[in-house]
């Protein structure tokens, strides 16, 4: 019954997390006037603040010392905090500038883009039917470029920022709330130098717009800080294939979001383009569902020989094997 207590909460955290990166685009407009850049700063700045005091409560500070002493994880982080940096900073002026159906399909192709850096960067095999959602992947930026008159710069940023971003917590191996932090850090003085030159330049909005507005932009940082929260607590409790499935809702809800409420066109190439990509979708999940159900059948078939033959105990558990390459993990949506 506990198990059952413990996967319905992780279940609802999961949701939730997710829902709220899906809703999202309904607060950045809430900041404006303040600029693209200014509400990136400020969304840096007060993280830090949120998310060290979650640290706090949590008393997760040992960690700090042996990333001190790890030179090249710092300087992964720092990458990763560069990229993020970029993909927050886009994502915020896609969402204040009209673009959010173009912002949530960055984050459709994202496991795709995910996948084809594993081949190039980690040196992974794709399954043949990996490489189909791939190049349909491909064939619906060709058509959304069409489309649009130009490539879907947005949705390739985002999607590549992103990977980039997720490849370096690959490599670094930490915690969501640690990783935050850290990265949080790296970019916590030239966000708060931006904010403090802005307002020697009497352009900053966040002492001349009332005090609603100041509340508003400090609560980036809470935006920013419990969805992650959520999504850690969710990470524990449920398998990796539910939260794979979970991630998709938060590029449905911008999706529907940018169609209904903020009336953006969607001409027939790109409900073309967008079909491609949620045909490689499903695809990649079937593919992802049907390989983990055959590992399963294969490493319980290899608990039973090893038992029969007395070299494990029957209730031990013997290693399922490898598939030719992994899948792309459900990373926290930015």
């Amino acid at each position: 019954m506990k198990g059952i207590d413990e996967q319905r909460a992780g279940l609802l955290s999961g949701f939730s997390a997710y829902a709220m990166w899906g809703l999202v685009p309904l607060f950045w407009p809430l900041l404006k006037p303040a600029g693209s850049i200014e509400i990136l700063a400020h969304r840096m700045t007060w993280s830090l603040g949120f998310v060290l005091l979650a640290l706090l409560a949590l008393r997760r500070w040992s960690w700090i010392g042996e990333l001190v002493r790890q030179p090249g994880k710092l300087g992964l982080l720092t990458v990763a905090a560069v990229t993020i940096t970029i993909n927050w900073g886009l994502y915020i002026w896609s969402v204040n500038n009209g673009h959010v159906v173009e912002a949530s399909l960055g984050y459709f192709i994202n496991p795709l883009v995910t996948i084809a850096m594993g081949v190039l960067f980690l040196g992974e095999r794709l399954r043949p039917v990996q490489w189909v959602a791939v190049g349909t992947g491909l064939a619906a930026v060709l058509v959304l470029a069409i489309g649009y008159g130009r490539p879907p710069w947005i949705s390739l940023t985002l999607a590549f920022s992103f990977a980039t971003y997720g490849l370096m917590k690959k490599k670094v191996n930490m915690g969501g709330l640690e990783s935050l932090t850290a990265e949080t850090a790296v970019m916590f003085l030239p966000a708060l130098g931006y904010l403090l030159w802005l307002g020697a330049r009497g352009e900053s909005s966040f002492a001349s717009e009332g005090l609603g507005h100041s509340a508003l932009l400090a609560s980036a940082g809470l935006v920013t800080a419990v969805p992650l929260i959520l999504f850690g607590a969710a990470a524990i409790r449920v398998p990796l294939s539910t939260l794979g499935l979970l991630q998709y809702l938060a590029p449905v809800f911008q999706f529907i979001l940018g169609v209904v409420y903020f009336h953006e066109a969607m001409p027939p190439a790109r409900w073309a383009g967008f079909g491609l990509v949620w045909l490689a979708l499903t695809v990649l999940t079937w593919d992802a569902f049907r390989t983990a159900r055959r590992n399963r059948v294969r490493a319980r078939a290899a608990r039973e020989a090893a038992a029969r033959e007395g070299a494990l105990p029957r209730t031990s558990a013997a290693p399922a094997p490898r598939p030719a390459a992994e899948e792309p993990s459900p990373s926290p949506h930015p």
